[in-house]
């Protein structure tokens, strides 16, 4: 899949070899709500909004894997909105509720000062979401169907390194790349993780301390609170990563980048030539319909 400003494309290769395309005009909410282009506000809904298309180019090669004679559906409005909260319910269960859970669990054990008012809690749960994504991923990268996905997103990135290079996009041009990229999700979710760390260690000692309730039920109020303050944190990790790719030629940005850097060679891997072809097919048909959306109209 290749989104740009205005379109979107996604290709799959079938099992007969055939590559087959689809192609969408992209009308962004921020186009009829415009104070959803403002800053840190936008970074969750593009967030929403990519979760979404995401789903629909899954459903898309999931159908196109299948055999002319086995049945292909679509996949609706509903069934979307199913998987789109079970996938969101499920992150903030992993890295938002379970960590905070298992340090208040062991803050409990020792006889150090480590309420959710101090910094050390707010490290602990941080090294805890970041040890649960590194672990997930690792875990997924085992599976056969997973390492695809992740060639495949190794081959994106060499597709957008040869066309940020001003390079014709050709295979042999691509194979050359990286299949590390600054700008890349995986670096998005760990500046999430990080910024997170910030976050709750500077709000967290202004809480009321409400020791008048039980430890569950308190505890149960700080992880709400911190799922609702997911929504400016994803916006603030939105946009340093749209600054800090920008700035690579700063060596102090690049220490920044560093560590999602790392864990991108977990979520990609080498592609094969194959790949890479349809990796750039999507991306000339998104540069061929965002130069044809682009034309002034003859009236």
């Amino acid at each position: 899949m290749m989104k740009a400003p205005k379109s979107l494309a996604v290709v799959v290769r079938r099992p007969n070899g055939e590559m087959v395309a689809k192609e969408d005009i992209l009308r962004p909410w921020s186009d009829r709500f415009p104070f959803l282009k403002w800053p840190v506000l936008r970074g969750t809904l593009i967030l929403l909004e990519t979760l979404i298309q995401g789903i629909q180019a899954l459903s898309f090669s999931a159908n196109q894997a299948m055999t002319e004679e086995e049945e292909t559906k679509e996949i609706g409005w509903g069934a979307m909105l199913g998987t789109l909260s079970l996938a969101i319910l499920l992150g903030l269960g992993l890295f938002v509720a379970l960590p905070h859970w298992i340090s208040a669990y062991l803050g409990g054990l020792t006889s150090f000062q480590f309420g959710v008012d101090s910094f050390s809690f707010h490290l602990l749960d941080g090294w805890i979401k970041v040890f649960f994504f590194v672990a997930y991923i690792w875990i997924i990268s085992r599976f056969r169907d997973i390492r695809r996905v992740f060639q495949y997103h190794g081959a994106e990135h060499k597709s957008i390194f040869t066309y940020e290079a001003g390079q014709e996009l050709t295979v042999d041009n691509a194979k050359g790349h990286s299949t590390l990229h600054p700008r890349c999700g995986t670096s998005f979710i760990l500046l999430v993780l990080v910024i997170s760390i910030l976050f709750f260690s500077i709000l967290f000692p202004f809480l009321p301390k409400m020791l008048s309730l039980s430890s569950w039920y308190r505890n149960g109020l700080y992880v709400g609170f911190k799922i609702l303050l997911m929504i400016p944190i994803t916006g603030l990790a939105y946009e340093a990563i749209k600054y800090s790719s920008k700035k690579t030629h700063l060596p102090w940005m690049r220490v920044i980048i560093l560590p999602g850097l790392w864990i991108q060679r977990l979520t990609t891997q080498e592609p094969t030539e194959d790949q890479i072809e349809v990796a750039l097919a999507a991306l000339n048909r998104v540069i061929t319909m965002e130069g044809r959306l682009s034309e002034p109209k003859v009236v």
